[in-house]
Parts: structure tokens; sequence; C-alpha cells
């Protein structure tokens, strides 16, 4: 994302940027810290339903683990302690900051899916999978998104189909199948099942999340709207959809689009991170 950042520019000088860290265990705070944020948001959006739902982190101390949220917590409630270190094997490492508790049991379908994604895609830093309402809906369609909007070009030829649905994700198989249909792109829509996205940042995967749901349910309700007309709804050009997806769709744009969803948690909540360090 460096070459991204170094050249993107406003009017009226350089847009901000990522914060940097001063060692790995710092960038292991922060991370955590925004990773909890993230989970609350996906919460205060309704995006739960039960146990179902999980965003991860890669770990920058030990690239090969990733945190995760603990299974039967609902996302309104984590804050960092709450959550769950693994490491490929889906074994819980004690470096959480919360040995004992009742939240300490790992989602399966949570590590068969994240720890397939985090090991084919060293590019990833965070992936995000819920079951949220109009994604759930569009994925019973069997089909990507149209590029509608300007807003829905974010994905074009930027997100995937995974066709299958073989029940809860409880075998390797299975992660591995939809980590296979991912590919290289930023997101996927898993039929009857809901959407993943998977970006190099916490802030893109949370804005791409919010957006492919978003644009799931415009897509639903001009499909629709047309249809009741007898039409069809109108897309845009495939050259013109290309062209402003390298816009809206890159990491960049997601970055800075998801740091203002964090900047308003942070103004209702009036906490933001302090490094310990």
């Amino acid at each position: 994302m460096s070459n991204e950042f170094d050249d993107a520019k406003t009017h009226s000088g350089s847009i901000p940027r990522p914060p940097v860290f001063q060692t790995k265990l710092e960038e292991r705070e922060f991370l955590k810290f925004r990773l909890a944020q993230a989970l609350r948001i996906f919460g205060n959006r309704g995006y739960d339903e039960g146990v179902a739902g999980h965003i991860t982190v890669r770990d920058p101390v030990r690239p090969d683990c990733f945190w995760v949220n603990p299974f039967g917590l609902h996302f309104k409630l984590i804050q960092p302690s709450d959550l769950l270190l693994v490491d490929h094997n889906g074994k819980i490492l004690e470096e959480s900051g919360q040995k004992n508790g009742p939240f300490r049991v790992l989602n399966t379908a949570a590590f068969m899916i994240h720890s397939k994604i985090h090991a084919a895609r060293p590019d990833v830093l965070c992936a995000a999978h819920s079951h949220s309402t109009y994604g759930k809906a569009f994925s019973a369609l069997g089909k990507t998104l149209d590029p509608i909007s300007q807003d829905a070009c974010a994905f074009y030829n930027d997100h995937a189909l995974y066709t299958q649905y073989n029940g809860i994700v409880l075998d390797e198989a299975e992660g591995l199948a939809i980590t296979e249909a991912l590919g290289s792109k930023k997101a996927a829509i898993l039929q009857n099942h809901g959407l993943l996205v998977a970006t190099p940042t916490i802030e893109a995967t949370i804005h791409f999340y919010i957006a492919m749901e978003r644009a799931c349910q415009v897509q639903l309700l001009a499909d629709a709207a047309a249809g009741a007309q007898g039409g069809k709804t109108v897309v845009i050009n495939s050259a013109q959809a290309a062209e402003t997806g390298k816009t809206v769709g890159s990491a960049m744009a997601g970055w800075f689009s998801g740091s203002m969803e964090f900047m308003v948690l942070e103004k209702e909540e009036g906490v933001k991170f302090q490094s310990s360090s």
C-alpha cells in the first residue's frame, strides 16, 4: 500500500496516512485496539446473528498467527483483552492478556475460513465475515454484483462468488475451497451464506464490508423496481466501471474511508488509542 499512499494527494496536500509504530509490540497493541473497535462497529450496525460472524487481524509479532473475537461474546461488548491469539493449527496462545474467563473458545468456522486466507494471502492483514441482512439476501441469488452505481464499481472485477453451500464451515477442505474462490480479490459472496472481505488494513476491510452490504441492498432494490416495470437495471459500461473501480476500490480509498468509521466510534465512546509503551 505504500506506493498508493505516497502518490495520493488532495487538492490542498497529502491525505492522512496510517500510523507508524516504533516497535512490533506497539503495533500489536494498536491492532488489537482497532480490531475490537471494528467488531463494535459491526455490532452497532446490526451485523450480528447470534454467534455467527468474525473479524481477524494478522499478528505483527507472530505473522503466522492471528487475533479473532471469541465465540459467544457479542460484537458490541468486545474489548482488546477479550481477543484470542490463534496459530494456524487452531491453538489459542496465552498472549492475549486474558488467560481465563468464560469467553476463551474459538469459533471453529472462523478458524477454518480465516486461517486459510491468512496463510494463502500474505497481503491480507484483516478479514471479515458476517451474516448481515442484505448480504445474505443477495447471496441467495447466486450471482456477483453488477456495476450499477459508482460505489458498486469498487467491487468491479474484484469480488468472487463461492457457489457451494456445504453447511457450517467445520472442516479444512471448506476453508480451502472458500480461499481458492476468493483468489487474489478483496471480497467474495458466499452463496446462501453471506459476505467475506479481506484487505491490507482493518480500516479498508471494515469500509469495503459496509460498502458491499450497501451494494447488495441497492441492487436488490434497483432490480426489484426495474422488474416491476418490466425492465432491467441499467449498468455502467465495463471500461468506465473498471476505471472508477481503480479509485473507489483501491486499498488507499478503503483505508481513508474506513478511518472515518473509527473517528465516529471514538467520538461516541470518548476513547482513543493510547500506547502503553
